[in-house]
Protein backbone atom coordinates (compact mmCIF):
# COMPACT_ATOMS: atom_id res chain seq x y z
CA UNK A 1 0.00 0.00 0.00
CA UNK A 2 1.41 3.40 -0.94
CA UNK A 3 1.14 6.57 1.07
CA UNK A 4 1.59 10.22 0.20
CA UNK A 5 4.49 12.24 1.56
CA UNK A 6 5.26 15.94 1.59
CA UNK A 7 8.82 17.15 1.21
CA UNK A 8 10.01 18.85 4.39
CA UNK A 9 10.56 22.57 4.02
CA UNK A 10 14.31 23.09 3.87
CA UNK A 11 16.15 26.34 3.27
CA UNK A 12 19.01 25.88 0.80
CA UNK A 13 21.78 28.08 -0.54
CA UNK A 14 21.97 28.45 -4.31
CA UNK A 15 23.50 30.56 -7.05
CA UNK A 16 22.64 30.70 -10.73
CA UNK A 17 25.52 29.87 -13.08
CA UNK A 18 25.73 32.70 -15.63
CA UNK A 19 28.48 34.42 -17.59
CA UNK A 20 28.59 37.12 -14.92
CA UNK A 21 28.53 34.78 -11.91
CA UNK A 22 31.21 32.30 -13.03
CA UNK A 23 33.75 33.35 -10.39
CA UNK A 24 31.08 33.62 -7.67
CA UNK A 25 29.99 30.06 -8.50
CA UNK A 26 33.57 28.81 -8.26
CA UNK A 27 33.92 30.53 -4.88
CA UNK A 28 30.59 29.05 -3.72
CA UNK A 29 31.57 25.49 -4.60
CA UNK A 30 34.04 24.25 -2.04
CA UNK A 31 34.53 20.81 -3.58
CA UNK A 32 36.58 19.77 -6.61
CA UNK A 33 35.42 21.51 -9.77
CA UNK A 34 36.64 22.29 -13.25
CA UNK A 35 35.34 24.96 -15.56
CA UNK A 36 35.70 24.38 -19.27
CA UNK A 37 34.25 25.23 -22.68
CA UNK A 38 32.16 22.60 -24.43
CA UNK A 39 32.28 21.95 -28.19
CA UNK A 40 29.57 24.54 -28.90
CA UNK A 41 31.61 27.23 -27.12
CA UNK A 42 29.16 27.33 -24.20
CA UNK A 43 30.50 27.37 -20.68
CA UNK A 44 29.97 24.37 -18.47
CA UNK A 45 31.12 23.51 -15.00
CA UNK A 46 31.73 20.00 -13.74
CA UNK A 47 30.74 19.44 -10.13
CA UNK A 48 31.78 16.55 -7.91
CA UNK A 49 28.47 15.41 -6.38
CA UNK A 50 27.62 12.52 -4.06
CA UNK A 51 26.71 10.53 -7.19
CA UNK A 52 29.87 11.43 -9.13
CA UNK A 53 30.79 14.22 -11.55
CA UNK A 54 27.79 16.10 -12.99
CA UNK A 55 27.91 18.84 -15.61
CA UNK A 56 26.07 22.13 -15.14
CA UNK A 57 25.34 24.42 -18.08
CA UNK A 58 24.88 28.17 -18.16
CA UNK A 59 21.71 29.29 -16.35
CA UNK A 60 21.57 26.13 -14.22
CA UNK A 61 21.31 26.71 -10.50
CA UNK A 62 24.04 25.32 -8.25
CA UNK A 63 22.53 24.14 -4.97
CA UNK A 64 24.25 23.41 -1.68
CA UNK A 65 22.36 20.51 -0.14
CA UNK A 66 21.59 19.73 3.49
CA UNK A 67 24.76 17.62 3.84
CA UNK A 68 26.98 20.34 2.35
CA UNK A 69 27.01 18.65 -1.05
CA UNK A 70 26.67 20.59 -4.31
CA UNK A 71 24.61 19.72 -7.36
CA UNK A 72 23.13 21.48 -10.42
CA UNK A 73 19.44 22.06 -11.04
CA UNK A 74 17.78 23.15 -14.29
CA UNK A 75 16.08 26.57 -14.08
CA UNK A 76 12.53 25.28 -14.67
CA UNK A 77 12.86 22.65 -11.92
CA UNK A 78 14.41 25.21 -9.58
CA UNK A 79 11.56 27.68 -10.19
CA UNK A 80 8.94 24.96 -9.60
CA UNK A 81 10.62 23.75 -6.40
CA UNK A 82 12.08 26.78 -4.62
CA UNK A 83 11.03 30.30 -3.70
CA UNK A 84 13.07 33.15 -2.20
CA UNK A 85 13.34 33.38 1.60
CA UNK A 86 13.78 36.49 3.74
CA UNK A 87 13.82 40.18 3.01
CA UNK A 88 16.38 40.08 0.17
CA UNK A 89 14.29 38.25 -2.43
CA UNK A 90 16.26 39.55 -5.40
Amino acid sequence: MTRQYRKRPVVIEAIQFTEDSKFDVMEFITCNYACDWDVDNNKIIEIQTLEGVVTASLNDWIIKGVQGEFYPCKPDIFDATYEPVGEDNG
